[in-house]
């Protein structure tokens, strides 16, 4: 049997390979993995930038702070993608998006609740203290609703690639 060769179910000795179902992404999705967000500057050159993200079941919440280049470039314009992805089991995620605008720089807002999640998903139970001393300074809150969607696991090629 080849490194290729599977026993029907899509495993392989490689692990699993094709897309995500819906409960891998939302476990994977929930894993703390940073993701780069693209989006387009002034001159429409493409801008990526590492961040954390939440993912809702339907998209996903960022939280740029209020100098954020990347955040002004979404308001601008919100067409925009998203990528996570993670070393060894090859499992990854490319959507592109439209940038919802939810909040302006603001203090104490809908953002708040989300980054104490996101702090205690990327820094584990004590995350939350980080956030606290940070609290007094205004963040913007987008939502990412995807308008493609591509999942991927495993270290196989697609047949559409064979």
């Amino acid at each position: 049997m080849s490194d290729d060769a599977t026993n029907g179910t899509g495993e392989s000795r490689r692990g699993k390979v094709g897309r995500l179902e819906r409960e891998e992404l939302a476990a994977f999705l929930a894993e703390p993995h940073i993701a780069r967000v693209a989006c387009l500057d002034e001159e429409g050159w493409p801008y990526v930038v590492p961040c954390w993200h939440e993912w809702d079941g339907s998209g996903w919440w960022v939280i740029p702070r209020l100098r954020s280049a990347w955040a002004r470039h979404l308001r601008r314009d919100p067409r925009c993608a998203i990528t996570v992805d993670e070393a060894g089991a090859q499992r990854k995620v490319v959507a592109q998006c439209v940038a919802r605008l939810i909040e302006e720089p603001n203090v104490g807002g809908e953002w708040v609740p989300i980054a104490e999640r996101m702090s205690a998903r990327y820094l584990g139970e004590d995350g939350p203290e980080y956030l606290v001393p940070t609290l007094d300074r205004p963040r913007w809150l987008f939502y990412l609703e995807p308008q493609s969607l591509t999942t991927w696991q495993g270290n196989g090629w697609a047949s559409r690639y064979l």
